[in-house]
């Protein structure tokens, strides 16, 4: 009879015991199931898409805008967001795309030249966007080189934008070797490298 009791007490017990285990795999579940939904959320294809997505058709605007100025609106950018899966449905992508008057292709098939200005159109509408919301202003924009990847034309177009955004900054600041861009500037810096060093001259 004692022998029987203990074994009834220890499956009172263990029933207990399940119980509580039963009631902790549901408190589990349920946290699994918020940390998923905050994975989703904030993964590549959550959030962050979200806001690349609302977010895309401004930076377009921008980028375009520049890039009508540097080639007398012969370019065009577009951002695509989404790409067809060989297995169906879409996935997540950011495809830029160029158009021009051969149509449109990929950004990677394009010249130096005509690449570097759809880069410089990008970035600068990228630092539009970012002071914007972050309630700054751009002051100062520099621009190392990017000229050497120009023909004679490709190097007027991007003076002319740059001259066409020059009231939006306190300073402009551009380094280049070439030449001929030397008197294109109201104000110059000159390097000259000498047997005793550089030195540097205001024009």
């Amino acid at each position: 009879v004692g022998m029987a009791r203990q074994r009834l007490n220890t499956l009172d017990q263990q029933r207990q015991r399940r119980t509580e285990l039963i009631a902790r795999q549901d408190e589990l579940a349920g946290e699994q199931s918020v940390y998923g939904q905050l994975r989703e959320a904030f993964g590549k294809d959550g959030i962050p898409a979200m806001i690349i997505e609302a977010t895309i058709p401004e930076i377009e605007m921008e980028a375009n805008d520049l890039l009508a100025k540097m080639t007398d609106g012969r370019m065009h950018v577009r951002f695509d967001t989404q790409r067809e899966k060989v297995t169906g449905g879409v996935k997540e992508t950011l495809d830029i795309k160029i158009a021009d008057e051969l149509g449109t292709r990929d950004y990677e098939t394009f010249s130096g030249g005509e690449a570097f200005r759809v880069n410089f159109a990008i970035r600068l509408a990228l630092s539009r966007l970012l002071a914007r919301r972050a309630g700054a202003q751009l002051r100062t924009l520099f621009m190392d080189e990017g000229f050497g990847t120009q023909d004679a034309q490709g190097r007027e177009r991007l003076v002319q934008a740059i001259n066409a955004i020059k009231d939006e900054f306190d300073l402009i600041l551009v380094i280049t070797h070439i030449a001929s861009l030397k008197d294109r500037f109201p104000n110059r810096i000159d390097v000259v490298k000498t047997p005793g060093g550089s030195r540097v001259y205001l024009n």
